[in-house]
C-alpha cells in the first residue's frame, strides 16, 4: 500500500512502524537491506514520512549493453557522486522508489554514468529513460554546488512581502531562471533575473522579487 493513503496520523503509526524496523534489524546488519523498500514496503512509509526530496535531473539513455544508464544533472558541478546509496525515481506523485547504485563514474561536466543495483541488460535501462531523478535533501545539500541555482529549491518567492509559494523546480536557461511553484494548486513559473530579482535571502530561504505587470494573471 503506498505511504500516502493511509490515513493514520504518523503519532499513532510510529511506535508499530519502530517495533518492525526493530524486529528487521536484528535480521539484518545493513541499512541498505533496511531501506530497501521494493521488498519492505513499510520501511518505504516509514522512510518517506520523515523524507524530503530534491529533482536533481533525468535519466536521458542506456548506455552499453550492461544495464548502465548516463545521468544528466543540474548539481551545477562536475561529480561522479561518489558515496551515494541510492537515486530516488517518482513512480507517481509524491511517491518515490529507490534505486540503489552500483557504481558510477564522470562522463561530463553535467553527465554521469550510473549503474544500478538489478540493471543488467540494456533492456532493462531502457525502462527506466526519462524518468526523473531526485535525491534525499541530505544527499542533495552534500552533492550540489552551494552556488548552483538549484540550491533555491524549498525557498519561498516573495512580492510585496505576500508569499507566493515554495520554489518546487528550478529550470535553467540561457539569460533567466525559471522557478515552478504552485499558487491555489496551479502551475506558475516565476523568471528570476536582474529585472525581477530584489533580494535572495539565505538565512529565510526567501527570494524577493518584482513580476512584470499582469504575469500571474497569466497562470491564474
Amino acid at each position: 500500500m503506498p505511504w500516502n493513503s493511509f490515513n493514520i496520523s504518523v503519532s499513532i503509526m510510529l511506535p508499530a512502524i519502530l517495533f518492525y524496523l526493530s524486529s528487521l534489524a536484528s535480521h539484518s546488519s545493513t541499512f541498505q537491506t533496511l531501506l530497501n523498500i521494493r521488498h519492505q514496503p513499510l520501511t518505504h512509509t516509514f522512510a518517506l514520512l520523515m523524507t524530503e526530496y530534491f529533482k536533481i535531473g533525468k535519466l536521458v539513455t542506456a548506455f552499453g549493453l550492461k544495464g548502465e544508464l548516463i545521468l544528466q544533472h543540474n548539481l551545477g558541478k562536475k561529480t561522479s557522486l561518489k558515496d551515494l546509496q541510492a537515486i530516488f525515481v517518482e513512480e507517481r506523485k509524491s511517491s518515490f522508489i529507490p534505486w540503489f547504485i552500483e557504481s558510477t563514474r564522470i562522463k561530463t561536466e553535467e553527465e554521469i554514468y550510473l549503474k544500478l543495483q538489478d540493471v543488467n541488460s540494456r533492456e532493462a535501462a531502457i525502462k527506466l529513460t526519462q524518468k526523473e531523478v531526485w535525491l534525499t535533501e541530505t544527499d542533495f545539500k552534500k552533492y550540489s554546488a552551494k552556488t548552483s541555482p538549484i540550491n533555491l529549491l524549498g525557498y519561498n518567492i516573495i512580492e510585496k512581502s505576500k508569499e507566493l509559494g515554495t520554489i518546487l523546480e528550478v529550470i535553467e536557461q540561457p539569460h533567466q531562471i525559471l522557478c515552478r511553484i504552485e499558487i491555489e494548486t496551479k502551475e506558475v513559473l516565476i523568471p528570476l533575473h536582474e529585472d525581477t530579482i530584489i533580494k535572495i535571502d539565505h538565512k529565510k530561504k526567501q527570494v524577493i522579487v518584482e513580476l512584470p505587470e499582469g504575469l500571474l494573471e497569466i497562470y491564474l
